[in-house]
């Protein structure tokens, strides 16, 4: 198999160079066991070019202080540096507003503040709160435990043997008792993009609100929060080339308005008596106390890094990776892949016969190959397939046609292992 270097994108013009990508991201010069690091988890945690490095080290360095509080020189710098993180964010999902950005610690955080702020309020005995069988945990136990608090039941959408959920049963669970609908964008373990436009304006044809898990959909494609309608759309830095600890919640204006602060404390509010507290305005009635500073910028430089590469190239390059690793997998015999949706982001998860995938993943990574192995949070979705775990290998910007090859190799060396 012979790799390239650049693919040129459906929007004419765009190419994405991988070789140049590459230069950005100091730790893909790792060796692992003498050999060359293939980096296959960004599903977990992406990594942060030199840019993104760099603009921490220097918010550090030059601009640390807290914020919105301060009148002096260096609380001035980090605030605007911070409020100006939130308004790139606003441009790259095009929120009307940035008051509609909350800044969070990430996907789960984000929507454990709705399940809390929304689903406390509006949410009753005998209310339903539809979700799908391959949602990530995050978007699954909050729900129970409003559930289990409110007396609600939860309904979930099921999804076929090729990882597609089944839209007209999806359809027949949305009714009058339906208080809210919350869905993954991506599946993190089958890779499947769901068709969230159409699902969203199935459910607000019902008057029922949506929240849309973005973890795994806006590092990979353009997202225009508008153009979906949806009502939450919740994502990690971190996954988007960004710090950890940060992610962001987008929230229509009427909807945050009305909701109760997940967290009380400083920030939050506009004033205090022993007796009555007044609520801030949004967003920063969601942001009680010294927020990650640094991590909100560093999440400002990481927006402005893909904007840079590109998103629409970014999306094709992917698929291109996608494309040559189901070509490359269905060369093997006795593994299977997870997940055979047309509609497909940079997802392989799979499992070789007679194999733990623990035991996979130890002897990739002797090869130098860096997968993710277990149930990847996703335990109703490896029971539904009828496993414990699979391996998981997933893509991004920077990785490359001869890293799917180093991959392959490495699993032929544990079927060999394994006889």
């Amino acid at each position: 198999m012979v790799a390239t270097t650049a693919v040129k994108t459906r929007s004419a013009g765009q190419v994405l160079d991988v070789e140049r990508v590459r230069a950005d991201f100091p730790i893909l010069n790792t060796r692992v066991n003498g050999k060359p690091l293939a980096y296959l988890d960004s599903a977990a945690s992406a990594q942060m070019p030199q840019q993104v490095i760099d603009r921490l080290t220097n918010y550090h360095s030059k601009e640390h202080a807290n914020i919105h509080r301060g009148v002096h020189y260096l609380s001035e710098q980090a605030t605007n540096a911070y409020e100006a993180a939130r308004k790139k964010v606003q441009r790259f999902i095009n929120a009307a507003h940035d008051r509609e950005v909350i800044f969070t610690r990430g996907t789960t955080n984000a929507i454990n503040t709705v399940a809390h702020g929304f689903g406390r309020a509006f949410v009753g005995e005998g209310d339903e709160i539809v979700i799908s069988h391959m949602e990530h945990h995050s978007n699954i136990v909050p729900w129970q435990m409003l559930c289990e608090e409110k007396g609600a039941r939860l309904r979930v959408v099921p999804v076929d043997d090729s990882g597609q959920l089944l839209i007209e049963e999806y359809r027949k669970l949305l009714g009058a008792r339906t208080r809210l609908v919350a869905l993954t964008h991506v599946s993190n373990v089958l890779g499947t993009v769901n068709p969230v436009k159409e699902m969203i304006a199935m459910a607000h044809a019902e008057g029922i609100p949506v929240l849309i898990d973005g973890a795994q959909g806006v590092p990979h494609m353009k997202v225009d929060v508008q153009e979906l309608d949806c009502d939450f759309y919740a994502f990690s830095g971190h996954k988007m080339c960004g710090p950890t600890g940060i992610g962001i919640l987008y929230g229509k204006q009427a909807l945050l308005e009305k909701m109760q602060p997940y967290e009380g404390g400083g920030d939050m509010i506009l004033s205090v008596t022993l007796e009555k507290t007044t609520y801030n305005t949004i967003p920063y009635k969601f942001e009680a106390g010294t927020p990650p500073i640094a991590a909100a910028i560093g999440l400002g430089a990481a927006v402005d890094y893909l904007e840079s590469i590109g998103l629409d190239a970014i999306e094709a390059y992917e698929h291109s990776l996608v494309a040559y690793s189901f070509e490359a997998f269905s060369a093997l015999e006795g593994v299977r892949v997870y997940g055979t949706a047309p509609n497909k982001a940079g997802v392989m998860s799979f499992n070789i016969a007679g194999v733990h995938a623990h035991d996979v993943g130890t002897i990739l990574n002797d090869e130098g190959v860096a997968v993710r192995t277990g149930h990847h949070c996703a335990q109703p979705l490896m029971q539904r397939y009828g496993i414990p775990a699979t391996a998981r290998a997933s893509f991004y910007l920077y990785n490359t046609l001869e890293e799917v090859d180093q991959l392959i190799v490495a699993i032929r060396r544990v079927q060999s292992i394994f006889g």
